[in-house]
């Protein structure tokens, strides 16, 4: 018997607090790959562990699934809830539908951000209001703690927080740098990608979305059929406040404390461009986060919104709910996809939510140059735009469209030698992709006499979502580095203008302070192994440079004379409380 590719297996769709029809807790089936699974369960990337730091307990493990059944479907209540070994099944379907749903956009398999080959995830780690992702542990960490009624809280069971601590894991795998406090952007990345991330996982899923079209139909349905949807009332305000809003006031209060209520915040703040450009309030990497979150979910409902009014007769205005629903799945899943895709397009240091931006339209716009379906280029440009946030590149000059990045040789890098370089080598291997470097390291503007080093190398065969094309590139991220004295930076010079004062030092750093410049770049080679993009920040960018070791100085990264990274628990923390101000101790 030839094994199947996939299996289903039943997931609370969202949270216990969001309930079908009946009163019940909503669940669904998702599908995800299939594989031989040891009792955890434990498969080739994901190991379940039900150890309880706080009662220091080791709880038996799930037996291993076998022949495609799901022990949990049509599940009681009850049963959902005090089951480990449904906690285990829970935490292990949503981390293997968000890795999945990584590896089909990217087009490859994704690692995670630390050597072994699989994520630990411990559904009932401690007993606390928490969850986090460890790169250390190798693991995600989940907590529990009493609920107001009585009973216990299980962040295990929240659809979001599962897949925003996956994401964290994802990310880190994709840009190792990214954990580097290195502007207040790039500190705000991590978070407010993994909300994004959540929130358009749990949205692509159409039972959830029919489920709040269900409990907040007054402001849609039409009075006398409840099961129809008035079209004009499918506005991006109706929208946000029956379904996006609609869904944080199903969840409640309970796991506040683990979201720092993100769906809430992040939906209710007003467009203005001062909250990114110069609000102190949006200068602390949590809330700065919260606009990113923004911005993407109001171009998710604008094109939503836009979708739903081309359908319809024209004469009833009204639409299905099941229609409306689908939709919504649809605009969710395809935008899930482009962030995803956007990752790899990233320069791999120094990230602001503009180059993100820029990086999310040149991917998507080099698998589908027709964005006439969905419009959701355009979404996005707009909606950054409303935030104050602009796109790292002007145009593409080749075909003219506003925030892409600019190709290789429209950048004057199209006097580039090949002539040494090996076509099959150059997909995979390190030293292969160095080589290129150093033989074009003047057309491609390297910083000279710096540590250069090839992070990765990673081939990728992306689908496109209408037509079945496939794109073939490979995709590379470099870094370099330097380590000097801070009384050492003057000397440190802009290659671009020789009498331009070098990197300033930050006001009271003493000179004996050792900093390190970074810089680095993505390179996309196409199928026929020449570059099609060198998406970089340089090291000898002296006004970058100057800005970011301010930052870190602002923000304690040089305290005790070492070098810090983000504690996803202690940003956890603070985002909870809802903590406007920074402090030091977020930074570990």
């Amino acid at each position: 018997m030839t094994p199947t590719a996939t299996r289903k297996l039943t997931i609370i769709a969202q949270d216990p607090m969001v309930k079908d029809r009946d009163g019940t807790i909503l669940t669904t089936q998702v599908s995800i790959p299939a594989e031989e699974l040891a009792g955890g369960p434990w498969g080739y990337r994901v190991q379940v562990i039900d150890y309880d730091a706080s009662s220091r307990t080791l709880y038996k493990a799930a037996p291993p699934l076998k022949d495609g059944k799901d022990p949990f479907l049509d599940a009681s209540d009850e049963k959902l809830l005090g089951d480990p070994g449904f906690h285990s099944q829970n935490v292990y379907a949503i981390v293997m539908r968000i890795l999945s749903r990584f590896e089909f956009a990217l087009g490859r398999r994704v690692a995670w951000g630390f050597k072994p080959h699989q994520l630990k995830v411990a559904p009932h780690a401690f007993a606390d209001a928490n969850a986090f992702y460890s790169r250390e542990h190798e693991a995600l960490l989940f907590g529990y703690f009493p609920g107001r009624g009585g009973g216990t809280i299980f962040s295990c069971l929240s659809h979001d927080v599962v897949a925003h601590e996956t994401t964290h894991a994802l990310v880190d795998g994709l840009r190792a740098c990214f954990l580097d406090p290195s502007s207040v952007d790039q500190a705000a990345f991590h978070e407010g990608v993994s909300d994004v991330v959540a929130l358009l996982s749990v949205f692509a899923i159409d039972d959830v979305v029919r489920a709040l079209l269900d409990r907040h139909a007054g402001r849609l349905a039409v009075t006398v059929q409840p099961e129809f949807v008035d079209v004009r009332k499918l506005t991006v305000k109706n929208l946000r406040e029956s379904v996006l809003l609609g869904l944080g006031e199903e969840m409640g209060d309970e796991l506040n404390a683990v979201r720092g209520r993100p769906l809430r915040q992040s939906a209710l703040i007003e467009p203005d461009p001062r909250h990114y450009r110069e609000d102190p309030e949006f200068q602390e990497p949590h809330r700065r986060g919260e606009i990113l979150v923004a911005a993407m979910m109001n171009a998710f409902l604008e094109v939503w919104a836009w979708r739903l009014s081309t359908l319809g007769d024209g004469q009833s205005q009204r639409l299905h709910r099941e229609r409306v629903a689908e939709e919504g799945g649809r605009a969710a899943d395809y935008l899930l996809t482009m962030t995803i895709r956007g990752l790899d397009y990233c320069p791999p240091v120094h990230l602001e939510f503009g180059d993100f931006l820029s990086a999310i339209l040149t991917a998507d716009a080099e698998i589908r140059p027709d964005d006439t379906a969905f419009r959701f280029r355009d979404a996005l440009r707009e909606s950054f735009l409303a935030y104050g946030i602009v796109p790292a590149s002007d145009k593409n000059p080749k075909t003219g469209e506003a925030g892409l990045w600019a190709t290789a040789s429209a950048r004057s890098e199209g006097a580039l030698s090949y002539s040494r370089t090996r076509f099959e080598s150059l997909t995979r291997d390190p030293d292969e992709v160095f080589r290129f470097l150093w033989e074009n390291r003047g057309p491609l503007k390297l910083a000279e006499g710096v540590f250069t080093h090839v992070n990765s190398v990673r081939p990728c065969i992306r689908v496109g979502p209408e037509d079945g094309f496939l794109l073939r590139e490979t995709v590379a991220e470099y870094e370099q580095q330097i380590e000097l004295r801070a009384g050492e930076l003057g000397d440190f010079p802009d290659p671009r203008d020789p009498e331009r004062r070098g990197v300033r030092k930050p006001l009271g750093m003493p000179d004996d302070t050792k900093v390190i410049l970074q810089g680095g770049g993505t390179l996309i080679f196409d199928e026929y192994g020449r570059l099609k993009f060198h998406v970089n920040n340089r090291l000898d960018d002296v006004e970058k440079q100057s800005t970011r070791l301010q930052h870190l100085w602002d923000f304690g990264e040089f305290s005790n004379g070492k070098s810090l990274r983000r504690r996803f628990s202690a940003m956890h923390r603070l985002r909870a409380m809802d903590r406007s101000c920074p402090t030091p101790e977020a930074w570990i």
